[in-house]
């Protein structure tokens, strides 16, 4: 079996962590790492881990030190661990100011057990997911401020790199756009590399960003 998925919860709510831990426990290839009341327990932990988690799932309102500014810390500290955030808030400023800084998935409270193991999952293999909502959301107000590259440069791209920016729009991974295009996985994340520093993007969801700003990639 593959290895497992390692997770810690982060949510100031007891019994809702709890009740989230119980349930993402009986998936077999998930392990929970740990469990923290707000985001400095989080770093702590995260400073002093022997093995650090791939996911962390986490609330945005919480003492001390909250999921935003959370996620700030962790996103500059620890690059490969992966923020989904959890919360009850939908508003589109919650959703983008998570977004812009380096959460990597987006998903309410109210969400099914399925819709969040396969959130989970789908984070772990290809580095991010977005709901149809979240992508608008991207498209209205994250793609609206200053801050975002607003013109493509025709030449900064190859078209290879281009095609597989299409791929990753699509929620491919890896091994998947490598079958699509005939080429290797390790020749794949060359060009995912190659794309990160010459959009000026922090991860894979800031490749869908300057896709959706430059109308690369359409959302139905």
């Amino acid at each position: 079996m593959d290895q497992k998925i390692k997770i810690v919860l982060v949510d100031d709510e007891v019994l809702f962590r709890k009740g989230l831990s119980f349930i993402l426990e009986r998936e077999p290839n998930f392990t929970i790492l740990n469990e923290a009341s707000n985001g400095q327990e989080l770093i702590t932990f995260l400073r002093s881990a022997s093995v650090l988690p791939d996911v962390v799932l986490t609330d945005l309102k919480m003492p001390i030190i909250n999921g935003v500014e959370a996620t700030k810390i962790i996103h500059k500290e620890f690059p490969n661990v992966k923020i989904i955030a959890l919360t009850s808030y939908d508003s589109k400023s919650f959703i983008a100011n998570m977004i812009d800084v380096g959460a990597v998935s987006y998903l309410l409270k109210n969400a099914s057990p399925t819709e969040l193991i396969n959130t989970i999952n789908e984070v772990s293999s290809k580095g991010f997911y977005y709901s149809d909502y979240v992508l608008k959301v991207i498209k209205e107000v994250v793609l609206s401020g200053n801050k975002l590259k607003s013109s493509l440069d025709r030449t900064l791209l190859s078209d290879r790199e281009i095609e597989v920016l299409k791929l990753i729009c699509r929620q491919k991974n890896a091994t998947e756009i490598g079958d699509y295009l005939f080429i290797s996985p390790r020749t794949v994340e060359g060009h995912r590399t190659n794309l990160l520093l010459k959009t000026n993007s922090r991860n894979v969801a800031g490749l869908v960003v300057y896709a959706l700003q430059n109308d690369l990639v359409q959302l139905d």
